[in-house]
């Protein structure tokens, strides 16, 4: 029988294993080799596969038993799949040992690199596997978004005159079973059998913690400690919802988006601390499904952007019974006689249920980066550069847990690039055109720079403000809420960021992204061919109105 060992960093170790090996029930022969990661076992018919392995991990090591064999050195030469991905450089003996602490989505992707770069792999995850996105993040919560979509037109649509409207019926204990069924299809499907089927990778499960800067200390969870030794580690364990430190909040039963995505009521009374991307999400969401919903905005909505976003969606809210209050914060919160009491100013707010979503904070304690010398930010996150290097050699770190933006396909392509730069690359993520979307209805997206932002960068700016009454699209939908906004850089005419509120406006910002990064002119981008009657030909009216009147235009003038 030949196991697979994770862990050994010298020869040492491999006398370690054989020892150990040596004393499990029905044992004749043992042979270990640290060159190529594997121990080869001969024994009587009482040899159990699962007694070996308990007794490498007993030892501070881990074993799987192989399925196929595995070439002791990666495979050499450049792959050229992605930008700065040189030679790997030769590694003799034992293949490249991989420490990932998570299984979100920068962990899954690092994993799967460098395994498939030939590197053995110790993945930890102390709780779901998945991590956030699947489980409790993006796609419960589009789940939700969608349900809450369809039930408001049914109640109400810009064709209501032709197309006779009736209050839904919301069964929500129905609709969070259809939510649940398909988070765990996409879990199993695109984490845990993806796991299962990859021999390179060993799942130990448990919470991790620095030994020193070549090891892990991991508290299993059945029990018990395991050390893990490493020549590269992923630091890859994401965020979790932020609590401001309002008094009395702690003491009472409040939702984070955790328990609002995973509750089988909707509240005919939800208060809403908040003022981002989770907040607004949510809160149209379960207003849409029946909840009155009252949303404290310490500031306005969407601050840190444009203006003119927040202001566009309080206008969408308020229309559809949303009651946004400005520059307003709880001073207190109590919970009695099961409502929440919310104190502001010399008022009352109540609610059957409050919805905290003020953030989100790097899940970095407990770890014990101190003992390996990773340097974090006043707020917790590690502190990377655009290799996802952290402070410490052979340590990297990915997705939400570091100084870089919290979106999951962020999180994904860095943890790909840490995968090439563990292995001899030099792979860098650039985010000057990261597209961004909020899901609300409309939905918000930006790329690149917004006009505040690139003044404080010292940027000359001139900028186009399109409303949607301008788009054929928006117009033949009945629903010109919103705008398209270009910024350009003053002088050349390059376009350096777009901000939109529009129906599918997620849709269209990928092509913005693509202008931003070919380093186009509106005038280019005004040349191209857009397909007729498409919210994304919004960009080209947009772009031709740095030359043109476009309410002087025929449809789909070029």
């Amino acid at each position: 029988m030949v196991l697979q060992i994770v862990g050994m960093t010298c020869g040492s170790c491999a006398g370690h294993v054989e020892k150990a090996l040596l004393k499990a029930p029905g044992v004749d022969e043992v042979t270990v080799s640290y060159a190529e990661g594997t121990a080869r076992v001969s024994g009587g018919a009482t040899l159990d596969p699962a007694a070996l392995s308990a007794a490498v991990q007993a030892a501070g090591y881990q074993a799987v038993v192989a399925k196929r064999a595995r070439a002791a050195t990666p495979p050499e030469g450049p792959s050229g799949k992605l930008p700065g991905r040189g030679a790997k450089p030769e590694r003799r003996g034992a293949p490249l040992q991989v420490a990932i602490i998570g299984s979100g989505g920068a962990a899954m992707a690092a994993a799967l690199r460098v395994a498939e770069d030939g590197a053995r792999v110790t993945l930890i995850e102390r709780g779901v596997i998945g991590g956030t996105c699947v489980n409790v993040g993006c796609v419960p919560s589009k789940i939700m978004i969608r349900a809450a979509h369809i039930a408001h037109l049914r109640r109400k649509s810009p064709f209501d005159e032709g197309i006779g409207a009736s209050k839904p019926a919301i069964k929500r204990e129905k609709l969070l079973a259809q939510q649940q069924a398909r988070v765990d299809e996409l879990r199993h499907a695109k984490y845990e059998s993806i796991l299962e089927g990859n021999t390179a990778i060993t799942v130990l499960r448990g919470a991790a913690r620095f030994k020193d800067d070549r090891g892990l200390i991991v508290q299993l969870n059945e029990g018990g400690e395991s050390e893990v030794r490493f020549d590269r580690c992923l630091i890859a364990t994401g965020a979790s919802p932020a609590v401001p430190p309002i008094p009395g909040l702690k003491e009472t039963p409040y939702w984070t988006s955790t328990e609002s995505l995973e509750s089988d009521t909707i509240p005919q009374r939800l208060a809403v601390i908040g003022s981002s991307v989770v907040a607004v999400e949510l809160a149209q969401a379960f207003a849409r499904l029946g909840s009155k919903v009252t949303i404290l905005a310490r500031s306005t909505l969407f601050f840190r952007e444009d203006p003119a976003i927040g202001e566009a969606v309080t206008a969408a809210f308020r229309a559809e019974g949303v009651e946004v209050l400005e520059h307003t914060q709880a001073s207190r919160v109590a919970f009695t006689d099961g409502e929440f009491v919310l104190a502001i100013g010399s008022m009352e707010l109540r609610a059957d249920k409050l919805l905290v979503a003020t953030g989100r904070t790097p899940n970095t304690r407990g770890l014990a980066l101190e003992a390996a010398g990773v340097a974090v930010s006043p707020q917790g996150a590690i502190i990377v550069d655009t290799g996802m290097h952290a402070s410490a050699p052979n340590i990297y770190a990915a997705g939400d847990c570091t100084n870089q933006p919290q979106f999951v396909y962020v999180a994904a392509a860095a943890g790909t690039r840490a995968a090439i730069n563990m292995t001899g690359g030099t792979a860098v993520l650039d985010l000057t055109a990261m597209p961004t979307v909020v899901f609300t209805d409309p939905q918000v997206a930006t790329v690149g720079y917004s006009e505040a932002e690139a003044h404080h960068e010292g940027i000359e700016t001139d900028s186009r403000t399109l409303s949607l009454d301008n788009v054929p699209r928006a117009l033949a939908n009945f629903d010109t809420r919103g705008f398209i906004k270009l910024v350009t850089e003053a002088g050349s005419g390059r376009l350096i960021g777009v901000q939109a509120v529009a129906p599918d406006a997620g849709e269209l910002i990928q092509t913005a992204a693509l202008a931003i990064r070919a380093r186009m002119t509106t005038q280019e981008l005004a040349d191209q061919l857009f397909p007729y009657l498409t919210m994304v030909e919004g960009l080209k009216l947009a772009a031709q109105t740095f030359s043109k009147d476009v309410k002087q235009l025929s449809c789909c003038a070029g």
